[in-house]
């Protein structure tokens, strides 16, 4: 269903401002631009139809203000004449048309990159338009907000925009890979900061192979730099780690953006006045969003300016056990975060860290242990492969010796065979990793887990029970120890090296520099990953699924992992093309006598997860589909 926008009489635009009544609120105003009948007013089961409202909101902080006090550089900022520091925010709001109608409860949305994440996941739309529509037969309001600062101006971002920390200078950094032999490379991550001196001394390149080998300065006469693009002599080599650093001065006060959200879900939460009103928000974010979550929750931005709990439960997902470079001064939000992202304390529950001697927790720490919501923690293979995100860590020990006994308040899922997010299906040639990239469908289970949360939430039912790799039972290892196998063509991950911590500035020591704990999926004999939720195309599969994928060859650095993929190997058809080709698989028609079979096992397996509340009833359908379309695929061939 597409979202048809209806203009109101008389202009073209209606701008509505809503005037806070607290006396102290953080949200002083909004702006409503455009107010929109959503798919021609249909209604979304018993919720009824949906309306869309877009404009701007508005927010006064109080640097003094206890809550506020993990936003770096707030008292440098301009403060109006209530000693308040403002700020503005893009907001969009999916909301019943009949409130009483809906569920009494806001998801908000956290925007990736200015994104939305949730139609296109667990409504399954494509483009503009709102799918199935589950979010709305929920009858959930979706909520989003502007809270990154470097994101583009452009149709459809949403964005947020804060003052500047004015009068101080120092030195912004980044780091990138190119892809290409070129003399020129743009810097992203460092778009938003204007360089006070190009030619300066302090300006810097260096350059590594990987993300912990160790840097050479290249000769400040090689290179020159112009905004954020830099122009080498003898070109960037692809594959290899440059990263550069130069002054500039008066950078965005980047950690207004954990307030804007947290302001917003509190303004719909308790205030009497605000366009909407709500029992409830449950917060969700994907990977970068994912991973502002978590650190959203540490730095104790759980509590408004009124000590009062915003969200109730939280989603984070792929986000692994990282947080987000953003309360920090020259933050770099837009970064993937790879291998920056994490740092003690990983768990939400509070633990001695063996390096360093100190005992704190994500959650269980002064500022975050009274407002503690409800969690889901998901992650593919990714995030326990790629990079530093360290998806292990949520649940064992900082020195990844021992499994951790989860909090009450928490349930974590892992998403078996998974990459970061799916890939296309079918599988498109491989072009930036050695293998195909992985279309394993996990949003098919991300849609159970919301309706779970929903109910854990509202209701108090609890939740499918945490799945998830164990060291007792052997299936989280070392990534040494990984028993996969010797599949032609594929390089294996055994040998990569293990991540390192990151800095943590809000503690005294915080081991930074030194090696992580390198825990992964052990696998079976055909290289699929043994513990977790495991979808039909793993429990009866076709092909391997993997949570990592070695950099094409034609990008350079082919012995690192590309980020975010993962790899989908199928099995050979027949049993001469396997004795052929050498792999030690057996082939999907050893396995299966025939298509019929094999889709009884799909249905099979896929009604025992609807039964353990992993899947929606209403999923099997489409899921049994696509495999008969993945049959037909490998087999035809």
């Amino acid at each position: 269903m597409r979202i048809k926008q209806l203009h109101w009489s008389l202009v073209i635009v209606l701008a509505v401002t809503f005037q806070s009544g607290l006396a102290q609120a953080e949200v002083t105003r909004v702006e409503i631009a455009t107010r929109s009948d959503v798919a021609n007013g249909a209604a979304f089961g018993s919720t009824g139809p949906y309306e869309q409202l877009v404009g701007k909101i508005y927010f006064a902080v109080d640097p003094d203000n206890a809550h506020n006090k993990f936003i770096v550089d707030l008292d440098k900022a301009s403060r109006n004449s209530a000693g308040r520091v403002e700020m503005s925010a893009d907001l969009s709001i999916l909301k019943p048309k009949d409130a009483t109608k809906g569920n009494g409860v806001a998801l908000l949305d956290v925007v990736n990159r200015g994104r939305k994440t949730v139609l296109t996941g667990l409504n399954r739309a494509q483009g503009n338009d709102l799918g199935e529509g589950l979010l709305m037969r929920m009858g959930y309001t979706v909520i989003w907000v502007g809270w990154e600062f470097d994101v583009p101006r452009q149709n459809g971002i949403i964005r947020i925009d804060v003052p500047s920390a004015t009068g101080v200078t120092g030195i912004a950094r980044a780091t990138f890979v190119p892809t290409t032999r070129s003399a020129t490379a743009q810097v992203g991550d460092l778009a938003a900061y204007s360089t006070s001196d190009p030619a300066s001394s302090q300006n810097a390149l260096t350059v590594r192979d990987g993300a912990t080998g160790k840097p050479t300065t290249i000769p400040r006469n090689k290179w020159s730099l112009a905004g954020n693009t830099v122009t080498l002599e003898g070109n960037f080599e692809p594959g290899r780690t440059y990263e550069l650093s130069y002054v500039a001065a008066n950078p965005p006060v980047a950690g207004l953006g954990f307030a804007a959200v947290r302001d917003t879900a509190a303004w719909v939460k308790y205030a009497p006045d605000a366009i909407v009103s709500v029992k409830q928000v449950l917060g969700f974010g994907a990977s970068q969003s994912g991973r502002f979550l978590r650190n959203f929750l540490y730095l104790g931005f759980n509590a408004d300016e009124n000590n009062r709990q915003v969200f109730d439960a939280v989603m984070a997902h792929i986000a692994g056990a990282s947080r987000i470079d953003l309360s920090n001064r020259w933050a770099t939000p837009t970064g993937l975060g790879q291998f920056s992202a994490t740092s003690f304390p990983f768990a939400d529950v509070a633990q001695r860290d063996p390096l360093t001697g100190i005992e704190e927790g994500a959650l269980d720490n002064a500022r975050a242990k009274a407002f503690k919501p409800k969690i889901f923690y998901t992650n593919t293979g990714v995030e326990y492969w790629g990079g530093g995100r360290s998806a292990a860590l949520i649940h064992t020990a900082p020195d990844g010796k021992t499994d951790l006994n989860l909090p009450d308040n928490e349930r974590v899922y892992f998403l078996t065979g998974s990459q970061h997010g799916p890939a296309a299906f079918p599988p498109a040639a491989a072009r930036n990793g050695q293998q195909q990239e992985n279309p394993n469908a996990y949003w098919f289970v991300m849609r159970a887990l919301l309706v779970a949360m929903d109910k854990w939430m509202r209701e108090g039912v609890a939740p499918p029970p945490s799945q998830y790799p164990r060291l007792q039972d052997n299936t989280l290892v070392k990534a040494s120890d990984v028993q996969f196998p010797a599949i032609p063509g594929v390089a294996s991950p055994k040998s990569l090296p293990p991540a390192l911590r990151s800095a943590n500035p809000l503690l005294k020591e915080d081991g930074a520099g030194l090696a992580l704990p390198f825990l992964v999926p052990q696998t079976d004999k055909d290289g699929i990953e043994l513990a977790g939720i495991r979808l039909p195309d793993i429990q009866v599969p076709l092909a391997t699924y993997t949570g990592w994928n070695f950099r094409n060859a034609s990008l350079g650095g082919s012995d690192q992992l590309y980020p975010l993929l993962g790899s989908y190997i199928p099995f050979p058809r027949t049993r001469e093309q396997r004795e052929q080709s050498k792999d030690p698989r057996a082939s999907i028609s050893e396995r299966y006598p025939s298509r019929d079979v094999y889709l009884q096992l799909v249905t099979k397996v896929g009604n025992k997860l609807v039964a353990e509340r992993y899947l929606l009833p209403d999923d099997l359908q489409p899921i049994v589909k696509r495999a008969g379309d993945h049959w037909d695929l490998l087999m035809a061939k």
